[in-house]
């Protein structure tokens, strides 16, 4: 009797036309944001727990890895399967089951697309906070593997504040539902937190139970220029002192602010404001809530930002001043072909520290370094910019990466924000996290998954 192969005994559990071992199929889902590729053996896609289950037992029985995949637009290559085996796409997993405005809860599939759940709550009066910048792609899944963040997590959270529940299938086949549609549960360890941030490692994710909030009222922007980093870090700073908490708090830098303006004039594109040429950096802030307050708090906002501003932009309707910020990304493409997109967190008061510190590191190296990000909690991106076919450009990018982690852990902050650990920062672990803390999470791992099937590779150097 002919031994079914791996492929064929997927088929028999999500069927024919749910399977892909071709090379167009096995590229596009063996990669992430990164470009890092390492091809799988197989991709799967299921449309329920129970195929999820019988993927995970058949990996198992013929200890084969097993990636769980959501939207693949990862910055730290947690979903890229270096080990091969089966890639478990969770896109047909896309229902949002209920939508509860009493118990404030969304059940959802983790295939479910963020910006889809945002639309279908608010469609209803509520709100889910977390906005990670791929929302119009990335998953549900992806953002409790990486525990997501986003310009509103200032305020209200990450992906974990508003987790009250999974159902998730462990590498021994076995699916478990962790918490529950319940905010207060003090009852055993807490599964579900676990599993959040764990990147795949410790299980597949088929199923979520979030907290929703009321929905704002309303929302208003302002815009704030400084002629220094300094002088915007601090400005943050001193509003956040001041007792102010805005739904978002958006820094963006020099080499940012002078990427945009070029971008906007070449471009020919109409914006609401002007950004002159001794802007060395910028603050976007929003505020939100009901429509009474809301005018009162605007104020204080910009009698604060005003102090050591060099111009000044508000916005009463719409989201016009956030456009200048898509901007950005296209923009900044065009200081070097390639980048190397790292997230750091430090405490808020040393952010203008950290800030200078990316100055001096970028005439070090020699490479331009685009800071941006949510400096209300210390949250930046840091991005090397390169040209990869360059050698020396490499290892000069390389030597910077370690320093912008170090600078990091030097100041009381950490590695990783929302992106996670993945293979991008494995090596750079220990600088982070002590070495008995480290084997902890190595001995969860192994008494969860002895045999090592799950996303391996991932997180530990």
């Amino acid at each position: 009797m002919k031994l079914l192969t791996l492929a064929d005994e997927l088929r028999t559990i999500v069927g024919d036309r749910h399977v892909r071992t071709d090379a167009e199929g096995i590229r596009e889902f063996s990669t992430d944001a990164t470009k890092q590729f390492h091809p799988a053996d197989v991709i799967a896609f299921p449309g329920d727990a129970p195929e999820v289950v019988r993927i995970v037992d058949l990996a198992r029985r013929r200890r084969v890895p097993i990636v769980s995949r959501g939207g693949g637009v990862g910055y730290a290559g947690g979903a890229v399967p270096v080990a091969g085996g089966i890639v478990v796409a969770m896109k047909r997993m896309n229902r949002i089951l209920e939508i509860d405005p009493v118990d404030l809860v969304a059940v959802v599939e983790s295939g479910v697309i963020t910006g889809d759940l945002h639309r279908a709550v608010e469609e209803k009066g509520l709100f889910y906070p977390p906005d990670p910048a791929s929302l119009l792609k990335s998953s549900i899944g992806g953002n409790i593997a990486h525990n997501a963040g986003g310009p509103r997590a200032f305020k209200y959270g990450v992906t974990r504040h508003f987790l009250l529940g999974l159902d998730v299938v462990l590498p021994n086949a076995q699916l478990i539902s962790t918490g529950g549609r319940v905010v207060k549960n003090s009852t055993g360890y807490d599964l579900t937190d676990l599993m959040c941030g764990a990147e795949g490692t410790l299980g597949i994710i088929t199923k979520a139970i979030l907290r929703l909030v009321p929905r704002p009222m309303s929302a208003r922007t302002v815009m704030a220029l400084y002629g220094s980093v300094r002088d915007a870090a601090e400005s943050a700073c001193r509003l956040i002192g001041a007792g102010v908490i805005p739904s978002k708090l958006e820094f963006v830098d020099r080499k940012s602010v002078d990427a945009l303006r070029a971008y906007i004039a070449d471009e020919g594109i109409s914006t609401p404001v002007e950004l002159p040429s001794n802007a060395q950096a910028l603050l976007l802030v929003e505020v939100d809530g009901d429509v009474e307050s809301l005018e009162t708090t605007l104020e204080r906002v910009s009698v604060l930002l005003r102090r050591d501003a060099i111009g000044f932009a508000r916005s009463d309707v719409g989201d016009e001043l956030w456009e200048l910020r898509r901007h950005l990304s296209p923009a900044v493409a065009r200081i070097r072909p390639n980048k190397i997109n790292e997230d750091i967190v430090v405490p808020r008061r040393r952010v203008p520290d950290y800030l200078e510190a990316m100055e001096r590191l970028e005439a070090d190296c020699g490479l331009p370094i685009v800071c941006f990000g949510h400096v209300g909690d210390g949250n930046l991106h840091v991005n090397l910019m390169l040209d990869a076919s360059d050698a020396a450009q490499v290892a000069r990018a390389d030597a910077a990466k370690s320093r912008i982690f170090q600078l990091a852990v030097e100041m009381g902050g950490t590695i990783s924000g929302e992106h996670g650990i993945g293979i991008m920062k494995s090596a750079f672990l220990p600088l982070a996290i002590s070495p008995g803390a480290v084997q902890a999470m190595k001995a969860i791992k192994h008494a969860l998954d002895p045999d090592g099937i799950m996303n391996p590779g991932k997180i530990f150097p």
